[in-house]
């Protein structure tokens, strides 16, 4: 039976949301695109990713409210939207979109995910210290995030009123006020408070938040139907796709390939070429990329030029290409050269960062549902899917998290288990 449902609005967010179920042995399916039978579903949780955070805001709230139409006629009870934990993306747009088209009153929404130090305090969402507009997300290239506060930030979208309150105390009552309600939570506690306020007169119809507050959704629910989660064990040897540009990524390759890791940067005509991987050249480069493998069991490739970016942005220029036609042409790119590299048998366990990565590249291979297993670390999910009738493992990250020894430390901890 189907609990609840969750709408984020790319991959690897889907992905970080939904194993805070799976991790619990809760039963949890993660599909891709708006076209989703909600009758036919077994699974006690559905996350489905919208692919709507590069959409133009009308279109993103089109897209949830189709889906919240469809999810309510079908009997679904419980909508979870899941938000990014930088504020990228639709956010007012697809707030607005789940609240209309529901018929409820309010929306209580969550931003924090103090778990990974994002919080909000005083109604302004800090990342590691600062607001988030001075983070690496206000200077991000492809979607900037222009506002910290978050009332501010849901207002530039759609005139659905949005109020800022502090964290409820256990028993406190939940404000009157129509419309978005926006929660600080400075810590796991204050999500907690807030959540057991919010669930104090049964169960709400709509929340709204990232994983730090999902995390909470399997207590706060009640939900019983649970099984053994077991770690699988992975092959040792590690492949990192990167087509973040994220600051925090880019310090996570540079450690790993001083402590050994390959690296390996596309060049732009790589990145951006049409048709490259089936070419001549590509074939020959996906030789190289056969031999890099098989030579060292810990890999990196990646869509950041040495030194910058500048190179890569020229050849779009030259080719006509706009921001947006970059990111895409890039993403396409990575997906079609992993996609003729998974028979590979140098191929090891995957590691990819970004959302417009992991999605290509299941693109690629036909893969329309990933099924989480766990978390690794904080936002590092573990997910298995059928290729081929075989069961394979990809390790997914959002390009903002993680520490700076992370891959180096997900690479150890793998060959440990091994022994």
């Amino acid at each position: 039976m189907l609990l609840l449902l969750i709408l984020a609005d790319d991959f690897t967010g889907a992905l970080d949301t939904g194993v805070q179920f799976a991790a619990c042995g809760i039963p949890t399916r993660v599909v891709v695109g708006e076209q989703v039978d909600f009758a036919a579903n077994d699974a006690a949780v559905l996350v489905v990713d919208t692919e709507t955070r590069h959409l133009p805001a009308a279109e993103a709230y089109a897209v949830i409210a189709k889906l919240t139409r469809e999810a309510m006629s079908a009997g679904v009870f419980s909508i979870y939207k899941k938000t990014d934990s930088a504020l990228r993306g639709n956010i007012g747009a697809e707030l607005s979109a789940l609240l209309k088209t529901s018929g409820e009153r309010q929306l209580p929404f969550l931003p924090a995910f103090p778990q990974i130090d994002r919080v909000t305090r005083d109604g302004v969402h800090y990342i590691s210290g600062v607001p988030v507009t001075e983070s690496p997300f206000g200077i991000d290239p492809f979607e900037p995030v222009r506002h910290a506060r978050v009332t501010e930030l849901i207002g530039e979208q759609t005139d659905v009123p949005a109020h800022s309150f502090p964290t409820l105390k256990e028993g406190e009552a939940v404000p009157e006020q129509e419309g978005i309600l926006v929660f600080d939570a400075g810590s796991l506690d204050d999500l907690a408070s807030t959540g057991r306020a919010l669930f104090q007169n049964g169960k709400p119809r709509l929340m709204a938040g990232c994983a730090g507050f999902a995390a909470l959704l399997p207590d706060l629910m009640k939900m019983t139907e649970r099984r053994t989660v077991t770690m699988p064990k992975l092959d040792p040897r590690l492949l990192v796709v990167c087509g973040s540009v994220n600051s925090i990524t880019l310090r996570q390759l540079d450690v790993a390939e001083q402590n050994g890791f390959s690296r390996l940067r596309l060049t732009p005509r790589q990145k951006l070429d049409p048709g490259y991987w089936e070419s001549e050249n590509g074939k020959e480069a996906l030789q190289g990329i056969n031999e890099m493998l098989a030579a060292n069991p810990r890999c990196i490739i990646e869509t950041n030029d040495e030194g910058g970016n500048q190179p890569t942005a020229d050849y779009a220029a030259a080719r006509g290409l706009d921001l947006e036609g970059m990111r895409v042409g890039i993403a396409s790119s990575i997906g079609h050269m992993l996609g003729k590299l998974f028979t590979s048998p140098a191929l090891g366990t995957l590691l990819l960062t970004g959302g417009d990565t992991l999605l290509q590249c299941m693109n690629c291979v036909g893969i329309k549902e990933l099924e989480p297993v766990c978390e690794m670390e904080k936002g590092v999910v573990l997910a298995r899917f059928t290729y081929c009738g075989c069961t394979r493992y990809v390790i997914t990250k959002s390009g903002g998290f993680g520490h700076e020894k992370l891959l180096l430390d997900l690479a150890d901890r793998i060959a440990a288990e091994q022994t």
